[in-house]
Protein backbone atom coordinates (compact mmCIF):
# COMPACT_ATOMS: atom_id res chain seq x y z
CA UNK A 1 0.00 0.00 0.00
CA UNK A 2 1.26 3.41 -0.90
CA UNK A 3 0.61 6.41 1.66
CA UNK A 4 -1.29 9.62 0.25
CA UNK A 5 -1.17 8.10 -3.38
CA UNK A 6 -3.64 6.67 -5.31
CA UNK A 7 -2.91 4.25 -8.44
CA UNK A 8 -4.22 5.52 -11.65
CA UNK A 9 -3.60 4.55 -15.59
CA UNK A 10 -2.57 6.15 -18.41
CA UNK A 11 -3.00 4.22 -20.73
CA UNK A 12 -6.30 2.33 -22.45
CA UNK A 13 -6.07 -1.39 -21.92
CA UNK A 14 -4.85 -3.56 -24.54
CA UNK A 15 -7.80 -5.90 -25.27
CA UNK A 16 -10.91 -6.40 -23.94
CA UNK A 17 -10.26 -9.47 -21.60
CA UNK A 18 -7.33 -6.97 -19.56
CA UNK A 19 -8.15 -4.85 -16.90
CA UNK A 20 -6.74 -1.14 -17.32
CA UNK A 21 -3.28 -2.08 -16.50
CA UNK A 22 -1.15 0.37 -13.92
CA UNK A 23 2.15 0.99 -14.34
CA UNK A 24 2.95 3.33 -11.63
CA UNK A 25 1.81 5.37 -8.95
CA UNK A 26 0.91 8.82 -9.82
CA UNK A 27 0.79 11.86 -6.79
CA UNK A 28 -3.40 12.97 -6.59
CA UNK A 29 -2.39 16.40 -7.63
CA UNK A 30 -1.23 19.15 -10.25
CA UNK A 31 -3.19 16.93 -13.10
CA UNK A 32 -4.63 19.47 -15.68
CA UNK A 33 -7.59 16.96 -16.01
CA UNK A 34 -10.35 16.18 -13.33
CA UNK A 35 -8.91 13.48 -10.87
CA UNK A 36 -12.04 10.82 -12.03
CA UNK A 37 -10.36 11.20 -15.87
CA UNK A 38 -7.01 8.91 -14.33
CA UNK A 39 -9.37 6.48 -12.02
CA UNK A 40 -10.12 3.22 -12.93
CA UNK A 41 -13.79 2.75 -12.11
CA UNK A 42 -14.78 -1.03 -13.14
CA UNK A 43 -17.60 0.95 -15.72
CA UNK A 44 -15.24 2.77 -17.67
CA UNK A 45 -13.69 0.26 -19.84
CA UNK A 46 -15.95 -2.89 -20.96
CA UNK A 47 -14.18 -5.60 -18.78
CA UNK A 48 -14.25 -9.51 -19.39
CA UNK A 49 -13.46 -11.03 -15.43
CA UNK A 50 -12.18 -14.37 -14.91
CA UNK A 51 -14.88 -15.96 -11.85
CA UNK A 52 -13.36 -14.63 -8.11
CA UNK A 53 -12.35 -16.60 -5.96
CA UNK A 54 -13.02 -16.41 -2.01
CA UNK A 55 -9.63 -15.89 0.03
CA UNK A 56 -9.87 -15.56 3.66
CA UNK A 57 -12.53 -15.62 6.20
CA UNK A 58 -16.35 -14.56 5.28
CA UNK A 59 -16.98 -11.41 5.70
CA UNK A 60 -13.75 -10.37 5.94
CA UNK A 61 -12.59 -12.05 2.84
CA UNK A 62 -11.37 -10.81 -0.77
CA UNK A 63 -12.32 -12.02 -4.01
CA UNK A 64 -9.75 -12.45 -6.31
CA UNK A 65 -7.99 -13.97 -9.91
CA UNK A 66 -5.07 -13.58 -11.26
CA UNK A 67 -5.78 -9.85 -12.31
CA UNK A 68 -7.59 -8.38 -9.60
CA UNK A 69 -8.01 -8.60 -5.81
CA UNK A 70 -10.96 -7.20 -4.60
CA UNK A 71 -11.00 -5.96 -1.40
CA UNK A 72 -14.54 -4.33 -1.01
CA UNK A 73 -16.02 -7.30 1.86
CA UNK A 74 -19.76 -6.60 1.39
CA UNK A 75 -21.60 -5.49 4.14
CA UNK A 76 -23.94 -7.97 5.90
CA UNK A 77 -27.29 -7.83 6.49
CA UNK A 78 -28.59 -5.99 9.22
CA UNK A 79 -30.20 -7.62 12.11
CA UNK A 80 -31.18 -5.04 14.61
CA UNK A 81 -32.73 -5.87 17.98
CA UNK A 82 -33.44 -3.99 20.91
CA UNK A 83 -32.50 -5.66 24.89
CA UNK A 84 -33.65 -3.82 27.94
CA UNK A 85 -31.19 -4.28 30.33
CA UNK A 86 -31.12 -2.60 33.80
CA UNK A 87 -30.13 1.32 32.99
CA UNK A 88 -31.67 1.30 29.46
CA UNK A 89 -32.85 -0.53 26.40
CA UNK A 90 -29.69 -1.05 24.23
CA UNK A 91 -30.14 -1.79 20.09
CA UNK A 92 -27.44 -3.70 18.38
CA UNK A 93 -26.60 -5.71 15.26
CA UNK A 94 -27.29 -9.52 15.86
CA UNK A 95 -24.98 -9.54 12.40
CA UNK A 96 -22.11 -8.12 14.27
CA UNK A 97 -22.33 -9.98 17.68
CA UNK A 98 -20.74 -13.23 18.63
CA UNK A 99 -21.86 -14.78 22.01
CA UNK A 100 -18.77 -16.19 24.32
CA UNK A 101 -19.23 -18.61 27.05
CA UNK A 102 -16.72 -18.63 29.55
CA UNK A 103 -15.36 -21.52 32.10
CA UNK A 104 -18.38 -24.08 31.77
CA UNK A 105 -15.74 -26.35 32.94
CA UNK A 106 -16.01 -29.23 34.69
CA UNK A 107 -13.47 -28.20 37.18
CA UNK A 108 -15.80 -25.30 37.61
CA UNK A 109 -19.00 -26.33 37.14
CA UNK A 110 -18.82 -30.11 38.33
CA UNK A 111 -18.79 -31.77 41.90
CA UNK A 112 -15.81 -34.13 40.76
CA UNK A 113 -13.95 -31.18 39.25
CA UNK A 114 -11.59 -28.98 40.92
CA UNK A 115 -13.49 -26.20 43.03
CA UNK A 116 -15.27 -28.70 44.74
CA UNK A 117 -12.12 -30.76 45.43
CA UNK A 118 -10.74 -27.45 47.21
CA UNK A 119 -14.06 -27.07 49.44
CA UNK A 120 -15.77 -24.90 46.83
CA UNK A 121 -19.48 -24.49 46.95
CA UNK A 122 -20.26 -25.56 42.59
CA UNK A 123 -23.78 -24.78 42.84
CA UNK A 124 -23.79 -21.38 42.00
CA UNK A 125 -21.18 -22.58 39.01
CA UNK A 126 -24.14 -24.41 37.75
CA UNK A 127 -27.11 -21.68 37.36
CA UNK A 128 -25.84 -20.74 33.81
CA UNK A 129 -26.30 -23.98 32.77
CA UNK A 130 -29.85 -24.17 31.87
CA UNK A 131 -30.08 -20.57 30.75
CA UNK A 132 -27.64 -21.22 28.46
CA UNK A 133 -29.13 -24.72 27.46
CA UNK A 134 -32.50 -22.05 26.24
CA UNK A 135 -29.86 -19.31 24.88
CA UNK A 136 -27.19 -20.55 22.62
CA UNK A 137 -29.66 -22.70 20.11
CA UNK A 138 -31.52 -19.28 19.84
CA UNK A 139 -27.88 -17.58 18.99
CA UNK A 140 -27.28 -20.20 16.56
CA UNK A 141 -30.47 -20.35 14.56
CA UNK A 142 -29.59 -16.18 14.33
CA UNK A 143 -26.14 -17.24 12.72
CA UNK A 144 -24.72 -15.53 16.01
CA UNK A 145 -21.24 -17.69 16.41
CA UNK A 146 -20.70 -19.26 19.60
CA UNK A 147 -17.42 -19.03 20.76
CA UNK A 148 -15.99 -21.37 23.70
CA UNK A 149 -13.32 -19.39 25.83
CA UNK A 150 -11.65 -21.94 28.60
CA UNK A 151 -8.56 -22.84 30.28
CA UNK A 152 -6.44 -25.01 28.38
CA UNK A 153 -3.03 -25.17 29.33
CA UNK A 154 -0.16 -27.07 27.88
CA UNK A 155 0.57 -30.78 29.30
CA UNK A 156 4.11 -28.79 30.46
CA UNK A 157 3.13 -25.86 31.95
CA UNK A 158 5.82 -24.01 29.99
CA UNK A 159 3.70 -20.79 29.16
CA UNK A 160 2.49 -20.99 32.64
CA UNK A 161 4.13 -18.30 35.07
CA UNK A 162 5.61 -18.94 38.93
CA UNK A 163 3.67 -16.34 39.83
CA UNK A 164 0.28 -17.36 38.10
CA UNK A 165 0.50 -21.23 39.73
CA UNK A 166 1.08 -19.87 43.26
CA UNK A 167 -2.09 -17.82 42.76
CA UNK A 168 -4.26 -21.44 42.94
CA UNK A 169 -1.35 -23.28 44.75
CA UNK A 170 -0.04 -21.10 47.23
CA UNK A 171 1.67 -23.37 49.50
CA UNK A 172 2.84 -25.70 46.31
CA UNK A 173 1.88 -28.43 48.34
CA UNK A 174 -1.71 -28.50 47.06
CA UNK A 175 -3.74 -29.64 43.78
CA UNK A 176 -3.04 -26.75 41.51
CA UNK A 177 -3.18 -26.06 37.48
CA UNK A 178 -1.76 -29.44 35.86
CA UNK A 179 -2.02 -31.64 39.06
CA UNK A 180 -4.00 -34.72 39.28
CA UNK A 181 -7.21 -34.32 41.06
CA UNK A 182 -6.85 -37.12 43.79
CA UNK A 183 -11.15 -38.82 42.35
CA UNK A 184 -10.26 -39.42 39.05
CA UNK A 185 -6.57 -38.18 37.98
CA UNK A 186 -7.78 -35.84 35.47
CA UNK A 187 -5.49 -33.00 35.44
CA UNK A 188 -6.54 -29.47 36.26
CA UNK A 189 -7.31 -27.54 33.70
CA UNK A 190 -5.46 -28.98 31.44
CA UNK A 191 -6.01 -29.07 27.40
CA UNK A 192 -8.24 -32.17 26.34
CA UNK A 193 -8.57 -33.44 29.91
CA UNK A 194 -11.92 -34.34 31.87
CA UNK A 195 -11.09 -31.48 34.08
CA UNK A 196 -10.69 -28.69 31.13
CA UNK A 197 -13.99 -30.44 29.64
CA UNK A 198 -17.37 -28.76 29.52
CA UNK A 199 -19.88 -29.65 31.42
CA UNK A 200 -21.87 -32.53 29.64
CA UNK A 201 -25.24 -30.49 30.07
CA UNK A 202 -24.25 -28.05 27.43
CA UNK A 203 -24.40 -29.34 23.91
CA UNK A 204 -21.54 -27.86 21.60
CA UNK A 205 -21.53 -28.12 17.78
CA UNK A 206 -19.00 -28.30 14.82
CA UNK A 207 -19.70 -24.99 14.00
CA UNK A 208 -19.06 -23.29 17.15
CA UNK A 209 -15.50 -22.13 17.91
CA UNK A 210 -13.22 -22.92 20.76
CA UNK A 211 -10.60 -21.06 21.96
CA UNK A 212 -8.24 -22.06 24.96
CA UNK A 213 -7.10 -19.49 27.42
CA UNK A 214 -3.98 -19.01 30.01
CA UNK A 215 -4.90 -16.21 31.64
CA UNK A 216 -8.26 -14.36 33.21
CA UNK A 217 -8.15 -12.56 30.01
CA UNK A 218 -9.32 -14.50 26.66
CA UNK A 219 -7.81 -12.20 24.92
CA UNK A 220 -4.21 -12.40 25.94
CA UNK A 221 -1.75 -14.87 24.46
CA UNK A 222 -4.86 -16.05 22.54
CA UNK A 223 -6.85 -15.43 18.84
CA UNK A 224 -9.83 -14.74 19.79
CA UNK A 225 -9.09 -11.03 18.98
CA UNK A 226 -7.96 -11.89 15.74
CA UNK A 227 -10.83 -14.23 15.28
CA UNK A 228 -13.86 -12.00 15.70
CA UNK A 229 -11.97 -9.14 13.56
CA UNK A 230 -12.05 -11.87 10.48
CA UNK A 231 -15.99 -12.63 11.37
CA UNK A 232 -16.61 -8.68 11.40
CA UNK A 233 -18.10 -9.15 15.10
CA UNK A 234 -17.78 -5.55 17.09
CA UNK A 235 -20.32 -6.28 19.78
CA UNK A 236 -20.20 -8.96 22.20
CA UNK A 237 -22.00 -10.80 24.28
CA UNK A 238 -20.47 -12.62 27.83
CA UNK A 239 -21.87 -15.76 29.40
CA UNK A 240 -20.04 -18.32 31.89
CA UNK A 241 -18.85 -18.65 35.33
CA UNK A 242 -16.21 -16.84 37.48
CA UNK A 243 -17.57 -13.45 37.10
CA UNK A 244 -15.37 -11.87 39.12
CA UNK A 245 -12.44 -13.06 37.61
CA UNK A 246 -12.27 -14.13 33.74
CA UNK A 247 -15.49 -12.97 32.34
CA UNK A 248 -15.18 -9.33 34.22
CA UNK A 249 -11.26 -9.52 32.89
CA UNK A 250 -12.02 -10.58 29.46
CA UNK A 251 -14.70 -7.72 29.34
CA UNK A 252 -12.67 -5.19 30.30
CA UNK A 253 -10.06 -5.95 27.61
CA UNK A 254 -12.63 -5.92 24.89
CA UNK A 255 -13.77 -2.85 26.21
CA UNK A 256 -10.13 -1.51 26.16
CA UNK A 257 -9.77 -3.02 22.29
CA UNK A 258 -12.70 -0.68 21.36
CA UNK A 259 -15.55 -3.83 21.64
CA UNK A 260 -19.34 -2.81 22.46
Amino acid sequence: MLPLQMIFSCSQPETRNQLPITHYPLPITNYPLPITHYLLPVTRYPIIMKPLKPLGVEPNAWMVNETIADITRPQLDPQPVIVATETKNVRFDLAKTAIIVIDMQNDFCHPDGWLAHIGVDVTPARQPIQPLQNLLPLMRSQDVPVIWLNWGNRPDLLNISAGLRHVYNPTGEGVGLGDALPSNNAEVLTKDSWAAAVVDELEQLPNDIYIDKFRMSGFWDTPLDSILKNLGKTTLLFAGVNADQCVLCTLQDANFLGYD
